[in-house]
């Protein structure tokens, strides 16, 4: 098929406006599958995906539709997540398309991350048709929405096409907007073999199978190919397309979008965002691939049984082949014994590896914890970068800690500025502008410590908005704060897993806050334990854990107090030896207890 006849789309929106949905649809309009195939959030592969109503990876399909103008065209489209955590799959599918479908909820018009997407689509240059879904919600209101889609994201209103993924409504004329709107991909300048790899996963029957967007030339079975950045090469045993299950081809041409299986055997050795090319005839340079992603929350993750160190280091070697924004290095804890220091993009994006480690490949984990990186400015002018706690060193070599800040855009309902207001201002953040959107609802752009939003601000938000209310955030660098590490000793021992980094005027609070935990899950002992929150060596919190007493007066009945007075102090004489040599064994419960309850 000519690229001439070809079109690269994908579906972009805000969570839960119905990409998948309509995704459905789309495959079944170009009978891409069957009546006995059919089933809802067919592209939502995981049992994770499925369960949770989200998407997490993104999965081409390529359909083929035959449009009124009697042509038969190949459509390729890559369904994308629409939760924050996950944009970097939607930068990896966008820079594989020509165009984007822009979802929009016609009863919840435009959101925060609609305005995200749509920004990193005209950043690649896209075609972007709007698409208003859900029109037979009672509540829809379409002229607002495209009233919003004006204000708001500068496209005409005119140009959206109303639909109801889950009706069947308007989806012939998506069909045909996508064959007229989105350009056919680009001629290319020569016929050398130019493929970017946007994904990939690893099958342990076939190795590492590439997802690619053939860009110029043609792959085959039997090619040598050589990938740009290792310099390695390889020869391709089976090409294909998704329709959605993986189907071989004899070939990819420019344009198509596919899958190819080498003789690559281990997950290290393709890197998502290269080239592909000939190794008979090379390309001279790289494609431009998409900016390498920084991981912004880091937290430990450990085996719950130390034999099973070598078995998580495997599951996540796995795991990152097709998570390229999951990073992980090894270190260890005196308290948790060997495990993984790993970055993830924000905190679904670590509750959703954990979730993929427990299910696929059976580990028991507990994580630390989330934290973030810090930059160290020392008073030698050395400057570091600290993720871990232990690491921070001793106060008085500290000229400056600059913590990462972030730009958040949220979204809510006029009603609720002044509590959104507050919550901005109680997580340390500054509120940078208001806007308002329609007659309903206002943009609040404000700066916020990264570290502050971590656990739980997105869950204030919506229980203040009352569910209304939604946010995106971009990396906004780093600026100098008062923070301060905390640690947390038990009969005066530092337990280093349970030390944090903390701003100076909240410390005290956090540490009344584990100190309290602490005393409900750390067994009693024959002597009283002391838990104390302490910064340097002063004490900022204490919480104490009662003596177990045993009753040693019990076989004194009547007679003479000075027996059992004898008998008490004789015990409190033991428990005052015990309490010099006596040592708290936490045990492993109180760890995982304390770490998942502070999650």
């Amino acid at each position: 098929m000519s690229t001439a006849l070809t079109r690269n789309f994908s579906i972009i929106a805000h969570i839960d406006h119905g990409k998948t949905t309509l995704s459905d649809r789309l495959l079944e309009a170009t009978q891409t599958i069957t009546d006995r195939q059919r089933q809802d959030q067919l592209l939502d592969s995981m049992d994770l995906e499925r369960e949770r109503g989200i998407t997490i990876k993104s999965h081409p399909v390529t359909m083929s539709y035959k449009a009124r103008d009697g042509k038969t065209y190949q459509l390729n489209l890559l369904d994308t997540p629409g939760h924050v955590d996950f944009s970097y799959e939607v930068s990896r599918s966008l820079a594989a398309c020509e165009g984007a479908l822009l979802l929009i909820d016609a009863a919840q018009g435009v959101e925060a991350q609609t305005m995200a997407n749509v920004h990193l689509a005209h950043q690649q240059n896209l075609t972007v048709i709007p698409v208003i879904n859900k029109i037979d919600l009672p509540a829809a209101d379409i002229p607002a929405v495209k009233k919003q889609l004006e204000d708001i994201i500068a496209i005409p209103g005119e140009e959206a096409i109303p639909a109801s993924a889950k009706m069947g409504i308007g989806i012939s004329d998506i069909l045909e907007a996508i064959v007229e709107r989105i350009p056919p991909p680009a001629e290319p300048i020569d016929d050398r073999l130019r493929a970017l790899v946007f994904d990939s996963v690893f099958d342990t029957y076939r190795g590492v199978v590439s997802y690619v967007r053939v860009i110029s030339g043609e792959i085959r079975r039997g090619t040598a190919i050589e990938m740009f950045s290792t310099g390695k090469r390889y020869e391709v045993k089976e090409t294909g397309v998704f329709t959605p299950k993986q189907t071989p081809r004899d070939r990819l041409v420019t344009g198509d979008v596919g899958y190819l299986i080498a003789n690559m055997k281990s997950s290290s050795e393709v890197k998502i965002g290269d080239t592909i090319t000939d190794a008979q005839r090379p390309c001279s340079e790289a494609l431009p691939g998409f900016k390498e992603i920084q991981p912004m929350v880091f937290a430990g993750i450990y085996p719950v049984s130390s034999d099973d160190f070598e078995q998580l280091k495997v599951a996540m070697g796995k795991l990152q082949i097709n998570d390229a924004a999951f990073t992980f290095q090894a270190e260890s804890s005196a308290a948790l014994g060997f495990g993984f220091r790993c970055g993830f993009l924000g905190l679904l994006h670590m509750e959703i590896v954990q979730e993929r480690l427990r299910r696929e490949f059976d580990m028991d984990v507990i994580s630390t914890y989330p934290g973030v990186i810090y930059h160290v400015k020392k008073t030698d002018g050395e400057q570091i970068e600290v993720d871990n706690p232990s690491y921070l060193p001793e106060p008085q070599v500290i000229e400056e800690i600059q913590e990462p800040i972030v730009r958040v855009f949220i979204m809510v309902p006029n009603e609720n500025i002044g509590d959104m207001m507050q919550l901005v201002a109680d997580k340390r953040g500054e509120l940078e502008n208001t806007e308002t959107l329609d007659t309903t609802r206002v943009l609040l752009t404000a700066i916020l410590p990264l570290n502050e939003i971590l656990v739980d601000f997105n869950d204030k938000l919506k229980s203040v908005t009352r569910g209304y209310g939604s946010m995106d955030y971009e990396h906004a660098g780093y600026r100098p704060a008062k923070l301060v590490k905390m640690e947390m000793m038990i009969s005066g021992e530092p337990v280093d897993a349970f030390s944090t980094i903390v701003h100076r005027d909240k410390a005290e609070s956090r540490g009344r806050e584990l100190a309290a935990k602490l005393k409900e899950v750390i067994p009693q002992q024959m002597f009283v334990v002391a838990i104390q929150a302490a910064i340097g060596g002063k004490i900022i919190a204490r919480e104490s854990i009662s003596a177990m007493r045993k009753n040693v007066t019990a076989k004194c009945y009547g007679g003479d107090i000075t027996r059992k007075r004898k008998l008490l102090e004789k015990q409190k004489e033991g428990k005052k030896r015990m309490k010099a040599i006596g040592k708290v064994n936490i045990p492993q419960e109180a760890f995982i207890q304390v770490l998942k309850t502070s999650n």
